[in-house]
């Protein structure tokens, strides 16, 4: 799984703002775009979704909800299951990551973020003695 580092710019946005949504932290935390976040929160009240259902629950185009599905997955933030079809081949379904796990790794995330600007602070003109 690859996490990314929040942005530095969308999380001074998100400290200014008194009362940030969970869609805009969800955002910040993992640098995703407004729509990927859609396609997750779609999936969390839609599980085992496919990409052509995906498409049209969100008017978007499947190409356009392969990108955002690839990016979740590489965030942590959705699964992948191959199911068999009844008359042969198969369909992937995609099911968001549980809310409690979604907390958890943006709480480590965050943490590990933190932990890399308090590095950078220790360093402060620690080159220049």
């Amino acid at each position: 799984m690859i996490q990314a580092d929040p942005s530095p710019e969308r999380f001074r946005e998100l400290m200014l703002d008194e009362e940030p949504a969970f869609e805009d932290v969800l955002a910040c935390v993992f640098d995703i775009q407004s729509h990927e976040v859609q396609t997750y929160l779609t999936l969390r009240d839609n599980p085992r979704t496919t990409v052509a259902e995906l498409a049209a629950e969100l008017n978007r185009d499947r190409s356009n909800i392969n990108r955002s599905l690839t990016t979740l997955q590489e965030r942590g933030l959705v699964d992948r299951e191959r199911r068999l079809l009844d008359g042969g081949g198969h369909v992937y379904q995609y099911a968001a990551t549980p809310l409690p796990e979604a907390r958890e790794l943006m709480h480590e995330t965050l943490d590990e973020w933190a932990a890399y600007v308090h590095d950078r602070i220790e360093e402060f003109g620690q080159d220049s003695k």
